[in-house]
């Protein structure tokens, strides 16, 4: 593709992408104007950076296919293993981590009482959010629980 199509191109959707955050600051505010021309100036500084012509040679280049979906891969793998930190289930077994429901032991859970169960979760949630627990001490003694 020659530079002056793709320069033509970058150019033509900043401007529309700029026109279209200007109504949208009008319409909702000025962060939301903010955002938008933040992301309008992209195709712009792609061309000025050279990655237009990277991206017009990637549709015909199978090695630049496969890097792309290697990123992509390597994005996925990053963000899948986020959510299990998050969740606690890239535990490793001898971490001392005990599940909740489990023993000490980490064998099958235990069938617990409704009774027993409750101020255990209400402990974890309390050593958790302080505010959170007195919230639900306030309640608890107004019968709103």
């Amino acid at each position: 593709m020659s530079d002056f199509f793709l320069f033509s191109i970058s150019l033509a959707v900043t401007v529309l992408g700029l026109a279209g955050s200007w109504a949208a600051a009008r319409r909702r505010g000025a962060a939301s104007g903010l955002r938008g021309a933040a992301w309008s100036l992209v195709p712009l500084g792609a061309y000025l950076t050279g990655l237009t012509k990277f991206l017009a040679d990637l549709v015909f280049s199978p090695v630049k296919w496969a890097g792309v979906i290697v990123l992509g891969l390597g994005a996925v793998l990053y963000v899948t293993s986020g959510v299990m930190l998050r969740r606690g289930g890239g535990a490793k077994e001898g971490s001392g981590r005990v599940d909740a429901g489990r023993g000490d032991s980490g064998g099958a859970p235990k069938a617990a009482s409704k009774g027993r169960a409750k101020p255990a979760v209400e402990e974890r949630k309390a050593a958790a959010d302080p505010d959170l627990a007195e919230i639900e001490q306030i309640l608890k003694n107004r019968g709103i629980s």
